[in-house]
């Protein structure tokens, strides 16, 4: 299989930037480039380890824990694709078919595994392999990406680091040097005059050591230094005699290394040899102290052991500078993992990838069509994003050279920025940047953008960094991608949850008004709550609220569908328990599986009370000024759906500032808190409210209720309940309405006579009441309208005839009679004496209608006040 122009110039690239890798480095660059020029999902590595029976996992990227878990060993003659490619060495592609296909532990549903064998000299050492969708065969050129990624990394995964073996050898040698003149120079003084100097020869050979080696006798008296030894202990070979300890003070050793003279005497006492290393202090070098007992004395030899150590902190800040790049790209990865939207990408990377290398910000770039957009920036003034927002794709930029060629780009100071890009000079100083790494954002083989990585000092990045930083873009490129996604998906669920709920409450006199609606913690911000204000006839007001079960689209849907039925059943002036009885036959329709609660209440404020029904829905809160809070009503009925009609009517009176407070389950029920626990916590909540004094103390007529004070109650109690760290698993709506009765000067009413002359007393009434009102002006239409009313009643309806008028949000005029009869609009014909009362009602009045009462029915009108 062969791979085009661009895929080979890419994987010369990768395979360039990563020559300096060895070890987990190295599997973890090739893996994570395997998977971004497959597109696929995630990627594995097995290998085989000495002496283990079967392959092991020892890479992973973009697995879940339980499928990495269930792959951590490969079962050699097993079915599965790498046992396969390690078995044949040959590249094997295995469809999923699902669980128990007999290919190995589940993987997702549509998904196949690409394996491909890492091959050495010595054979096949492991696999590599991709998890791609849908199970269909690779395109050849990503095949062959693949293919070319390990047959890179497999030589080198046998490799040593630079030196190592070099060093060890000339270790091993020197230390057998050592070891040799050593046990010479022991033996030597074992067979003579129990002295070293006895033997010229010797001498000679302990005098040239390159280790330090010198002799004391029993009384602790130096009876023999070579050259590295007179170095060391700053003694020359006419001063033998003298005492170690005299040497020893005068160096000041005991003071820098305490402890050092008992251990020399104990080893003389043990007879054993004994060793350690230390930090000589006069020229502050690490030596190899060995202590070695011999007749009437002992022998010490001190290897310089600096260079060594050295090697071994070097090689172990490197193991542990591997480490910690594994790590922070792990740490990366469950990030990226974890982040939804564009906002968490960019923060998490900003966490987790600017500190380690000490960069100062970073910006990312996509692209859309010919233009460049900012899609997230940290670290940068905010007048230099706004002036590169919307840049040209074709303009002479870094971001449009990594856009085109698919490679990272890096400069290193501003000096060479201005160089390479001459006309955006200003740019390094607008941004108060100095060094810049432009990562390419390469998903599914589409370059979408560029991430900007930004210093504030000039910065020469190294081949191991610019090959880190290129690993982390390709994590980056699929974290963004998503992120975009879910943030598109979210903004049109924002907008589908504001068209299906209420854009604004209406301003109504006899009701002051405040809601929130807090979608789950889970999924994309849309639910089945919902909540209504609703104007009736007669200054009333329908409070409404509702939670089809359970979130997402489709209940979204279905809660438009149960809000536009409300709507339309409360405008037909249904009581509250007869539309939640239309209202279940709705939700019956839709569907067996669907459930929905709603509590439906009419507040009058003639009388100042407030009649509801609830199916299945949590009781309402009432806080009266200066009374506890209260739930009112008993249980619920069963939900629509599932309820057996009718349901109960419960009435309360709400005295003027009542406080009326409807709410989901949602705000009150969680995992961690029952209903009831929840119902105590609002109530708690809203204490503070009761203690407040209802509307009309001392408040701006523009603030009539409160209407500020409500938002925010809303915002307390939602804060007090729901806080905001805190994740939710259902959605919560909250409406809080604070009722004011009707001023009894603003109501009106007169039995009517029964007969013609009921028009002409009806008539005499509105002019007089509108006259004390001061309404004078709508005086002739008021009579007008009531005079049809009434005639309707008197000819089709039956007695007692009752006027009333109410001087609300507009004028109303009621008519009411004991028929049950609705009055319907009639087309009279040109010759028509009559039938044309109503069409005169409609077309003087801005808005009329009919509703039936206990003893029969209510013609109403309403005009504008002045």
């Amino acid at each position: 299989m062969g791979m085009d122009d661009a895929i080979a110039a890419r994987i010369r690239m990768i395979t360039e930037a990563g020559d300096g890798l060895s070890g987990p480095d190295l599997l973890g660059f090739a893996l994570d480039h395997a998977v971004t020029e497959t597109g696929g999902l995630g990627g594995m590595v097995h290998l085989r380890g000495p002496g283990a029976r079967s392959p092991l996992l020892t890479a992973v990227h973009g697995l879940i824990r339980p499928v990495a878990r269930d792959w951590a060993e490969v079962e050699p003659a097993g079915a599965s694709a790498p046992a396969r490619a390690m078995a044949r060495g040959i590249s094997v592609w295995a469809p999923t078919l699902g669980a128990g296909d007999g290919t190995g532990p589940a993987l997702p549903a549509g998904s196949g595994l690409l394996a491909v064998p890492l091959i050495t000299e010595e054979g096949v050492t492991g696999a590599v392999s991709v998890l791609m969708v849908p199970a269909e065969r690779p395109a050849p050129e990503r095949w062959a990406a693949v293919e070319a990624l390990a047959a890179w990394a497999a030589p080198r995964l046998r490799e040593d680091p630079p030196d190592r073996d070099r060093d060890r050898d000339r270790d091993q040698g020197r230390d057998q040097g050592r070891d040799q003149g050593r046990d010479q120079g022991r033996d030597q003084g074992r067979g003579g005059t129990g002295t070293l100097l006895a033997d010229d020869q010797v001498s000679q050979a302990l005098w040239h050591m390159s280790d330090a080696f010198f002799a004391v006798d029993g009384d602790w008296r130096i009876t023999f230094v070579n050259g590295e030894a007179e170095r060391l202990l700053g003694a020359a070979r006419t001063t033998l005699g003298r005492t170690l300890w005299d040497a020893f003070a005068r160096l000041s050793v005991e003071e820098a290394e305490p402890g050092l003279q008992s251990r020399y005497r104990r080893a003389a006492e043990s007879g054993t040899p004994v060793g350690f290393e230390v930090r000589w202090p006069t020229n502050q070098r690490w030596y190899s102290m060995r202590l070695v007992p011999v007749p009437n004395g002992l022998t010490v030899y001190a290897a310089d052991i600096t260079a060594s150590r050295a090697r071994e902190a070097e090689r172990a800040a490197a193991e542990h500078a591997a480490a910690e790049r594994t790590a922070r790209i792990g740490e990366l990865t469950n990030a990226l993992a974890q982040a939804l939207t564009m906002r968490d990408v960019v923060n998490a990377i900003a966490d987790r990838v600017l500190p380690p290398f000490g960069a100062s910000g970073m910006v990312v770039q996509l692209i859309e069509g010919d233009v460049i957009r900012i899609a997230g920036a940290v670290g940068y003034p905010q007048p230099f994003l706004e002036s590169i927002d919307g840049a040209s794709i074709h303009e002479v930029s870094p971001v449009s050279e990594v856009y085109q060629t698919g490679a990272p780009a890096f400069v290193e100071s501003a000096e060479e920025y201005t160089a390479r890009y001459p006309g955006m000079a200003g740019r390094p100083a607008a941004a108060e940047k100095q060094a810049w790494a432009f990562l390419p954002l390469i998903v599914s083989g589409r370059n979408i953008g560029c991430s900007v990585v930004a210093f504030a000092e000039p910065r020469r990045l190294d081949a191991e960094e610019r090959a880190l930083l290129t690993a982390l873009s390709g994590l980056m490129g699929q974290a963004i991608e998503r992120a975009r996604l879910y943030d598109v998906e979210h903004t049109r669920a924002k907008e589908l949850q504001r068209g299906l709920l209420p854009r604004a409450l209406p301003s109504l006199s006899s009701v002051t008004t405040a809601a929130r609606y807090l979608p789950a913690s889970e999924g994309i911000d849309v639910g089945g709550d919902w909540y209504d204000v609703i104007p009736l006839s007669g200054a009333r007001v329908a409070l409404v609220i509702g939670d089809v079960m359970g979130h997402g689209l489709s209940e979204a849907a279905t809660m438009g569908r149960l809000r536009t039925a409300v709507n339309t059943l409360a405008e037909l002036e249904f009581p509250p328990a007869e539309l939640l009885t239309r209202l279940n036959d709705v939700v019956s329709e839709l569907g067996d599986n669907l459930y929905a609660t709603c509590l439906y209440a009419v507040y009058d404020p003639v009388g100042a009370t407030c009649v509801f029904s609830s199916a299945g829905h949590p009781p309402p809160a009432v806080v009266r000024p200066g009374h506890p809070v209260r739930f009112a009503g008993g249980a619920p009925d069963p939900p629509l759906g599932a309820a057996q009609p009718p349901f109960e009517t419960t009435e309360v009176r709400l005295e003027e500032g009542s406080l009326l407070v409807l709410y989901t389950d949602g705000l009150v029920e969680s995992a961690a808190r029952d209903i009831d626990r929840g119902m105590r916590h609002l109530a708690s909540a809203l204490s503070s409210a009761a203690r407040t004094p209802g509307p009309g103390d001392g408040r701006p007529d523009g603030d009539r209720g409160g209407h500020a004070s409500l938002e925010r109650l809303c915002d307390e109690v939602l804060a007090e309940l729901l806080p905001e760290k805190q994740l939710t698993a259902d959605d919560a709506a909250l409406l809080i309405a604070r009722t004011h009765a009707l001023a009894p000067d603003h109501i009106a009413s007169w039995p009517l006579s029964e007969g013609p002359i009921a028009a002409g007393e009806a008539r005499d009434h509105v002019r007089d009441q509108l006259t004390r009102w001061e309404l004078a002006p709508l005086t002739p239409i008021a009579e007008l309208l009531v005079s049809e009313l009434v005639a309707n009643a008197i000819r089709h309806g039956r007695g007692p005839v009752e006027l009333r008028l109410l001087r609300g949000e507009g004028l109303i005029c009621e008519v009411t009679d004991g028929s049950l009869t609705t009055p319907r609009i009639r087309h009279a014909s040109e010759t028509d004496e009559g039938g044309r009362g109503l069409q005169l009602v409609s077309a003087l009045s801005q808005r009329w209608g009919t509703r039936y009462t206990p003893t029969g029915k209510c013609i109403w009108t309403e005009q504008p006040l002045p």
